[in-house]
């Protein structure tokens, strides 16, 4: 742990003439203090959290306000955080943690330099809840960097909670304590989770074609409101999934321009952020013209649940004396597995029909290991595991993209260390797939858009080829340019997909 700010004093001896340095000796900050937070606090302290979509985060703030909890979604990080987390944070962290860390700090500097409350009134009234886990880079150490940088900004004692990213309902429960992590918080969390992801998948497919700009974003917007008052007055999600589509419906499109369609995928927060994180890349591919293939958290989930599977699976032949193979008493058995994905799935599916995102599947973690295990080791845990290497060969095996980009914090061991050397083989297996792996690192943006834009320019011909080879219709039938309408073919281009979903029908 790097030692404090200053380790040594500056000051003039009774000669004005001459300076000399008084030494101190240096010391270390340890993270020793013990953080509560009870029942008697609750009604006056506000719960910040923050680091997914910024829909979700704004669903999730709604839906735990109907259980009475006050939890209150952070502002983005911006690049401004990022300096803030650089200035405070030890060197040599991701940029993940620059920019989570920084935005925290940036945000209660506001409230003690603009809204009048002193340091003090802050660690009363507020705390941070954010994800722990044992990963091999941030997640092993992101709450002692929260809290390290925080005391050096003036924050000492401020109260970072966590819960372990990798054990879903089955956290561990202090009686004592106001911030319990229930199987009915998290229920409620992961519907708010599924409910933005499939909303955010929708406008991601519509917004490259909207005839009015911006019109998709003020839908969604809407759409959240009617998702957020479901959650607040406990009326039906399905419903108002429902009642979405109306909003939806209203939104024009123009759905044959052939638009390559590009994944995004990679670290976590990189491939999933919606800011300066990982360069708006999102944003900056539709300005492009292009259309985006996000990863919605769903993926996250699922593999998560698989991987519990899977360690299961490796364990459960081991001999144990007086101790049957499968212990029921154990969260981690292959019933309650079972019925996490069975809830997960179905829950999926309901608002996905409702609203009407229809050619959205589930990822079948196990058909991408089969299709990664010759490639990458399935034992090898940490960041996204298999799922990057499984996710270009899909796509070049079934077509899904014209450009697949992973996107990752400067120097990511999972991803720049792992997946991106297995790359290369899988590359050179499948010579038509466009790949591009890519780092930030809170600076160099110039550099990270001109890599984008060479790898963008392979994707658009390709695109523009596809669509070109086909027949196309004299008649074109209006519902090809509803949302609703949602063809799979064997294209990766929606202009190219829609056009072969209607060509057998015509002739």
């Amino acid at each position: 742990m790097s030692t404090s700010p200053s380790c040594s004093a500056f000051r003039p001896n009774n000669n004005p003439d001459n300076l000399h340095f008084i030494h101190r000796e240096k010391s270390h900050w340890k993270d020793h203090t013990r953080y509560t937070f009870t029942m008697d606090e609750k009604q006056d302290v506000t719960i910040l959290f923050g680091g997914l979509t910024l829909l979700q985060d704004k669903l999730i703030a709604s839906a735990l306000h109907s259980l009475g909890e006050r939890y209150m979604a952070m502002p983005n990080p911006d690049f401004e955080s990022f300096q803030l987390g650089k200035a405070f944070g030890n060197r040599g962290q991701c940029n993940p943690t620059y920019f989570n860390v920084g935005n925290l700090i940036k945000y209660l500097q506001k409230l003690r330099d603009e809204k009048g409350l002193s340091s003090k009134e802050i660690i009363q009234k507020y705390l941070f809840v954010t994800a722990g886990g044992c990963g091999p880079c941030r997640f092993g150490m992101y709450i002692t960097e929260y809290r390290k940088a925080l005391s050096d900004a003036g924050f000492e004692g401020f109260r970072i909670m966590s819960f372990e990213h990798n054990k879903g309902i089955f956290q561990a429960v202090n009686d004592n304590s106001a911030i319990n992590f229930t199987p009915t918080f998290f229920i409620t969390l992961t519907k708010a989770v599924i409910i933005g992801d499939i909303i955010n998948l929708l406008g991601y497919k519509m917004r490259p074609y909207e005839l009015q700009k911006g019109a998709t974003d003020k839908a969604i917007e809407a759409c959240r409101k009617i998702v957020s008052e479901a959650f607040m007055q406990k009326k039906n999600l399905v419903k108002a999934m429902w009642k979405c589509r109306e909003v939806l419906e209203k939104v024009g499109l123009d759905r044959l321009q052939p638009k390559p369609k590009v994944m995004v995928m990679g670290e976590f927060w990189a491939a999933m952020t919606e800011g300066d994180g990982n360069y708006n890349l999102h944003r900056f591919l539709e300005e492009e013209g292009a259309e985006c293939i996000p990863q919605p958290l769903i993926n996250r989930l699922m593999l998560s649940i698989w991987e519990a599977e899977f360690a299961l699976e490796k364990t459960q032949d081991i001999e144990k004396p007086d101790q049957k193979k499968i212990d029921f008493s154990n969260p981690k058995n292959k019933l309650l597995i079972k019925t996490a994905k069975i809830a997960l799935k179905t829950h999926f599916t309901f608002y996905a029909k409702a609203i009407g995102l229809h050619d959205f599947e589930i990822p079948d973690i196990q058909k991408l290991a089969d299709l990664s295990k010759a490639y990458y080791p399935l034992e090898s845990s940490g960041g996204e595991g298999h799922m990057e290497v499984a996710h270009l060969i899909e796509s070049a095996k079934e077509n899904l993209a014209h450009l697949v980009i992973s996107v990752k914090p400067f120097g990511c061991m999972p991803s720049s260390c792992v997946s991106d050397g297995i790359q290369s083989l899988v590359t050179s297996r499948f010579p038509a797939a466009n790949f591009l792996s890519i780092e930030t690192s809170g600076e160099g943006a110039a550099n990270f858009y001109s890599r984008v834009q060479m790898a963008l320019f392979k994707a658009k011909q390709a695109a523009k080829e596809e669509f070109e080879a086909l027949d196309i219709p004299k008649y074109i039938p209006p519902k090809i340019h509803h949302y609703l309408y949602q063809p799979k073919t064997d294209k990766a281009g929606t202009a190219a997909r829609l056009i072969q979903s209607i060509t057998p029908k015509i002739f």
